[in-house]
C-alpha cells in the first residue's frame, strides 16, 4: 500500500508577505476577541487548589463518556500528565460521579451549555486564565489521545523542553479518526486500550495546505463517507500566554504565527468509540455541536440502515507512534 501523506505535507517555509496577511489577521481577530470578551461561570465540585511550577496539567471538556475516560485518564497519566482539569458538560451516564472520586482530576460545572459556551472556547479560557498564564497546557477533548514520537519513553515534560530549546510554542497535531475494523475487540477498562476496539484509521487521503490562519488538514472517514470538510488540525500541547485567543475555532488559536510550527504530533480521535452509536444519536439531538450537529445527524441517518462500515483501501491498523513517523503524520525530534 502507498502511504502518500509524507510527500503531501505543506512546506512550512513563508515570504514576508504572507507573515504580513498572518500578522495582520491576528491583530484584526484579536481585537474582536478583547472586544467580545465576556466572563463565563463556571464552579468547582470540590475544592481546588494551585498548579505548582513542575505541574503538566491538562483541561479537558467531557459529556457522557464513562465508555472512554478510564482509557484517556490512563493515558495521559503515562505521558506525565499531574492534574486534569475539566468541564463537565451535564453528564448523566456517572462522568461526573467518576470524575469526582479522582484525586488528580479538578472538577467544574457550569450553568450554560457546550454551544453557548462558544462550543467550550470561552471554559477553556476561563480555566487558563483561573490556573494561570505564562505556562503549558494539554489542550484536548476526552475522546483525544496524544501520541508524539518517542511517546512511549519520552514524557510530556521531555516534549515540552524540546519545543523550548526551538523557540516553538504549540505542537501542532492532526486528528486521526479511528473507528472499527478486522480484528477490533472489546477493551478492558482497567488495563486494555481505547486503540483495540477503534484499531483502525485513514493512511493517506488527506489534503494539508497552508492558510493565513495556520496548517490546515482535511480528510479523513468522515470526508470520505459523508463529505464533511471538517478540520482536522490542533494544537493539544501550547503554551496560553496573556495574548491567546481561540477566535472562530479551537483549531486555530491566537495568535495565528505560532500555527505554523514544522513539529507535529497526532490526536487519535476515538468518535467512533464502543459506545458510538448513542453517542451520534445524543449528539444529532442535541445540536451542541457546529452546524446544529448536522454533520452527526447525516451519520444518524445512516446508522438507521445499520452499522457504519468505514473501513477502505487507505484503512490501516493502528500499531504504535513509530508507525505514524514512518508514515509521516509525526515529526521526529531530539528529545534527550
Amino acid at each position: 500500500m502507498d502511504y502518500p501523506f509524507k510527500s503531501e505535507r505543506p512546506d512550512i517555509r513563508r515570504g514576508w508577505w504572507d507573515k504580513l496577511r498572518t500578522a495582520y489577521e491576528t491583530a484584526r481577530i484579536t481585537r474582536r476577541e478583547r472586544r467580545n470578551k465576556k466572563p463565563v461561570e463556571l464552579s468547582p465540585v470540590a475544592q481546588v487548589s494551585r498548579l505548582g511550577t513542575t505541574d503538566i496539567p491538562l483541561v479537558f471538556i467531557t459529556h457522557n463518556d464513562m465508555a472512554i475516560l478510564p482509557f484517556f485518564l490512563r493515558h495521559y497519566r503515562q505521558l506525565g500528565v499531574t492534574r486534569f482539569i475539566c468541564v463537565d458538560d451535564v453528564s448523566q451516564d456517572g462522568t461526573r460521579e467518576f470524575l469526582a472520586e479522582q484525586p488528580d482530576v479538578d472538577l467544574w460545572v457550569s450553568p450554560i451549555r457546550y454551544k453557548e459556551a462558544r462550543r467550550g472556547r470561552r471554559w477553556r479560557e476561563t480555566l487558563f486564565a483561573r490556573y494561570g498564564y505564562d505556562r503549558w497546557y494539554v489542550n484536548v477533548d476526552s475522546d483525544e489521545f496524544l501520541f508524539y514520537d518517542q511517546c512511549e519513553s519520552k514524557t510530556l515534560g521531555t516534549l515540552i523542553t524540546t519545543l523550548e530549546k526551538h523557540d516553538v510554542k504549540r505542537l501542532a497535531a492532526p486528528m486521526l479518526d479511528m473507528y472499527p475494523g478486522p480484528g477490533s475487540i472489546q477493551p478492558d477498562a482497567e488495563q486494555g486500550f481505547a486503540w483495540e476496539f477503534s484499531n483502525y484509521f485513514d493512511a493517506s487521503g488527506y489534503d494539508a495546505k497552508l492558510d493565513k490562519r495556520g496548517v490546515s488538514l482535511k480528510g479523513g472517514p468522515r470526508k470520505r463517507r459523508f463529505g464533511e470538510a471538517n478540520e482536522l488540525m490542533k494544537y493539544p500541547l501550547i503554551f496560553w500566554d496573556r495574548s491567546c485567543f481561540f477566535g472562530s475555532s479551537p483549531h486555530r488559536p491566537l495568535p495565528y504565527d505560532r500555527n505554523f510550527s514544522s513539529d507535529w504530533g497526532v490526536l487519535l480521535h476515538f468518535k467512533f468509540f464502543t459506545n458510538y452509536r448513542d453517542k451520534i444519536t445524543e449528539a444529532a439531538n442535541a445540536e451542541q455541536h457546529h452546524n446544529n450537529s448536522q454533520h452527526y445527524k447525516a451519520m444518524e441517518a445512516e446508522l438507521q440502515l445499520g452499522e457504519l462500515e468505514l473501513t477502505d483501501k487507505i484503512s490501516s491498523p493502528f500499531r504504535d507512534a513509530q508507525q505514524l513517523a514512518d508514515l509521516g503524520f509525526i515529526t521526529s525530534s531530539d528529545l534527550n
